[in-house]
């Protein structure tokens, strides 16, 4: 099949070559959304789009189409004279879905049906991609079957496009041209058409923040998109993390990128402290913050906990508390024990508050462990009269009574 292939479609109304108002199906709907969607399409003498190749008439001539999303492609082609073709769907290759990365060429370099060759007459030509997420209906734009068009000028087209694609979210569709001159090499080249979008790239660590462009969502990193140029405010959100917010300049043809390393947001943990029995002085870091029972709101971090209570031995402890962490502390806390050395002038059985703890050898009975507090000494031997004393026995000391018994009468 050979087709006559002397247009573009894209960004330029039918005219002249040297100066051509924009066209495109986005440029007929007020202010599209952006939109992570993107196809790039070229010819094969300018693969990079750095120029406007020339193509001598009846020259083959290919076009290649990319997409980095899976979408439904479809090419048109416009003459300078405002002639429209369909390139894709075709006749012999209707197979017009893409996937995300896949490059495709028309025809393709082996076992192709047809050729593309380039018709008169000389001027600027142009070829138009369309890529949807949605198959697209051309039923009152062309038959697919005969490659036959139903209507004549680019800006006819961009209008009939504008109508299929109206049903879709505007996020669902793209487009994008690619030049070429048809005629003699001496032809004076147009100036390429300056890009009317630029792309913004948005990468953040962690990856999948919600990305707002102007206060709106348009997804989450990393995330590519294209823009109008101008400045535009942005703001990435994140569970857990900081939001973080810049502002970037669009350029026509360029890609911003912006970078962000999101901060966690701390949050503060709680100590529960507890002691057995309870009044326990507590420090932290050895700072006084209070006693038990305590409930301490801190910052995430280690921290050395120490408890005082008179008689008692201190509690120690090295904590860790995390972001939002609550930790107990329940310490029971151990009683300081003192020291009693009784002497008796004799050998006798003694006894602490009525209770037998054993018998003066050579006159001496040390008593250890006992806990803190007043207690009654009483010493008897057969023979003598009872001795007793009142002791206060002290924590962490040693206390001495002596008991001097006398003969009963």
């Amino acid at each position: 099949m050979k087709r006559i292939f002397s247009t573009t479609l894209g960004l330029l109304l039918a005219g002249s070559a040297l100066a051509a108002p924009e066209l495109s199906p986005q440029g007929i709907i007020v202010n599209p959304v952006p939109t992570d969607l993107q196809v790039r399409v070229w010819v094969n003498k300018d693969p990079g789009k750095t120029g406007n190749p020339v193509y001598q008439i009846g020259e083959r001539i290919q076009v290649s189409v990319q997409v980095n999303q899976d979408a439904y492609v479809y090419i048109f082609s416009v003459k300078s004279t405002g002639e429209i073709g369909l390139i894709l769907p075709n006749a012999f290759d209707q197979n017009n879905f893409l996937r995300a990365g896949e490059t495709r060429t028309f025809p393709p370099a082996t076992g192709a049906r047809y050729t593309l060759d380039v018709a008169g007459p000389e001027g600027q030509d142009r070829v138009l991609a369309v890529a949807s997420r949605q198959p697209l209906s051309l039923a009152q734009i062309a038959d697919i079957q005969t490659g036959r068009v139903n209507l004549q000028g680019a800006d006819n087209l961009a209008r009939a496009l504008s109508i299929v694609v109206t049903p879709l979210p505007q996020q669902d569709w793209v487009s994008n041209v690619a030049f070429f001159i048809v005629g003699r090499a001496a032809v004076t080249p147009v100036q390429p058409v300056q890009p009317a979008t630029g792309t913004l790239s948005v990468n953040s660590s962690p990856t999948g923040a919600q990305v707002l462009v102007e206060g709106r969502v348009v997804g989450n990193t990393p995330l590519s998109l294209v823009l109008r140029p101008g400045r535009v405010d942005i703001e990435l959100r994140l569970g857990g993390y900081q939001t973080f917010r810049t502002s970037a300049q669009i350029r026509p043809g360029e890609t911003t990128v912006v970078n962000a390393s999101l901060v966690p947001v701390v949050q503060n943990g709680l100590l529960q402290i507890n002691s057995n029995p309870q009044g326990a002085q507590v420090l932290l870091n050895g700072r006084v913050v209070g006693t038990t029972p305590l409930n301490l709101t801190v910052q995430p971090g280690r921290y050395d906990l120490e408890l005082r209570l008179n008689g008692y031995q201190n509690f120690r402890a090295s904590l860790s508390v995390g972001s939002g962490q609550t930790v107990p502390v329940n310490a029971t806390l151990q009683a300081l024990r003192g020291t009693l050395e009784v002497y008796t002038n004799v050998e006798a059985r003694i006894f602490l508050d009525g209770r037998e703890v054993g018998q003066t050898r050579g006159g001496f009975l040390r008593l250890e462990e006992l806990e803190g507090g007043s207690v009654q000494v009483v010493a008897l031997a057969p023979g003598y009269r009872v001795a007793f004393r009142d002791v206060r026995v002290e924590a962490g000391r040693t206390q001495q009574v002596r008991l001097e018994l006398t003969r009963a009468r």
